[in-house]
């Protein structure tokens, strides 16, 4: 008897055990269709997550929450992450000569009210007047979080002289290079650009890694820029100041082969004004840019992709095409881009022609000119006063955004 009784007792257990090793292969099972599901193709396992990243499962995910409702990007400031927005620091003014320096200080990029506000500032308010005629920056650092991310027309290092000034604005340019890129979505972001003379914001993307060789072969994509001038106009009276912004694709097989003139398109409103909805679309057909709802650009290659839609046989003859090998007519659109967001100061490039009239004051440079940083800081009364520096903080003239979402496509 006592045999038997042992003997159910274990039976018992046993039974009790079995239940117990079912339940935990089951939650085990369960939090893995919540990670993955891995599907074989041919000698190939690909593991694709299933409720962390776009695109999820449907059968175990919650399709209406993010990311498997499609966002998979959102900005809101309710604090200045870091980790997501790396600050460039260099003088090199993007190759077209600007005037600013791009640091890292909350004087320059901050968040309040869950906004992002990129303010620019004097250089000489921090290191003194004389000190752009003689003195030497050194943005090379001796940190990860310092070093200069652009050497290139000499970004890292500069010395002031009597003729060739230091840069005179400070100010900031931000990206998710090392955070965030995509490929094919619909971004949207709410912004209000910055009241003030020679100001140059910009919202835009670049490619990640450059599958097609160097800028222009990889593309660009300018989401929104505008100029801060209350009153500049060009030679027919058209304005092109805080009340117009455009949009832009660069592309083009090499410098200078750049086509951008067959995918640029400005419009007008109340740009410094208020903020506005700027969006994106973009997918395997096409590149659309919207302000408010309105259509702005359309950009859609045809079969022969940018290559035929730029005509380069005829203007770049003997050129290869660095996008023969993609199969897909949109490249160099067809490669993931990150965000930057910056506000620029003047230049040399001619994004402001020395031909244009300024209702505030003439250009104080001229792009040809050698000693343009210091022709524009010598005519700092002229332009200074319209940024407002004693009003409201000084963020009249700040590039200021509330919101960045990205839907995957």
């Amino acid at each position: 008897m006592r045999v038997f009784q042992l003997c159910r007792i274990v039976a018992m257990i046993g039974l009790i055990l079995l239940a117990l090793t079912s339940a935990c292969l089951a939650n085990s099972a369960q939090q893995f269709a919540k990670t993955a599901t891995t599907t074989i193709s041919g000698d190939e396992t690909v593991v694709t997550p299933s409720c962390s990243a776009y695109p999820c499962d449907a059968s175990t995910c919650d399709m209406t929450q993010p990311p498997c409702n499609g966002l998979i990007f959102e900005e809101n400031w309710d604090e200045f992450n870091l980790d997501r927005w790396q600050h460039e620091l260099t003088m090199s003014g993007g190759g077209n000569w600007e005037f600013q320096i791009y640091t890292n200080n909350r004087s320059n990029s901050y968040v309040r009210d869950n906004t992002l506000f990129i303010k620019p500032t004097l250089t000489a308010d921090h290191y003194g007047e004389s000190f752009l005629s003689s003195g030497t920056i050194d943005l090379w650092g001796g940190s990860p979080a310092d070093f200069c991310t652009a050497n290139a027309w000499w970004g890292c290092m500069r010395t002031g002289s009597a003729s060739n000034y230091l840069n005179p604005v400070e100010s900031a340019r931000i990206r998710t290079v090392n955070s965030f890129a995509f490929k094919y979505g619909r971004v949207e972001i709410q912004a209000k650009m910055p009241t003030g003379d020679w100001l140059w914001p910009a919202i835009w993307f670049l490619p990640k890694r450059n599958a097609y060789g160097q800028w222009p072969a990889s593309g660009e994509i300018d989401l929104l820029e505008s100029r801060g001038n209350a009153d500049l106009k060009d030679v027919q009276g058209v304005s092109h100041g805080n009340d117009a912004m455009g949009s832009t694709l660069h592309w083009g097989p090499y410098w200078p082969f750049n086509a951008y003139m067959k995918t640029t398109q400005e419009v007008h409103g109340s740009f410094g004004s208020e903020f506005h909805t700027y969006t994106l679309d973009w997918d395997e057909d096409g590149i659309t840019c919207y302000v408010d709802g309105n259509q702005i650009l359309h950009v859609d290659p045809g079969d022969e992709g940018f290559w035929g839609f730029g005509e380069f046989d005829d203007s770049a003859p003997g050129s290869n095409n660095p996008w023969i090998t993609s199969n897909n007519k949109m490249a160099p659109f067809d490669q993931e881009f990150y965000l930057i967001i910056n506000l620029a100061v003047g230049g040399t490039n001619g994004y402001f022609p020395d031909e244009w009239v300024n209702g505030k004051g003439a250009k104080p440079w001229n792009n040809a000119s050698p000693t343009a940083m210091r022709d524009f800081w010598q005519a700092k009364k002229d332009w200074y006063s319209t940024w407002e520096p004693e009003v409201n903080n000084g963020e009249n003239a700040a590039l200021q955004v509330k919101s960045i979402r990205v839907w995957a496509k």
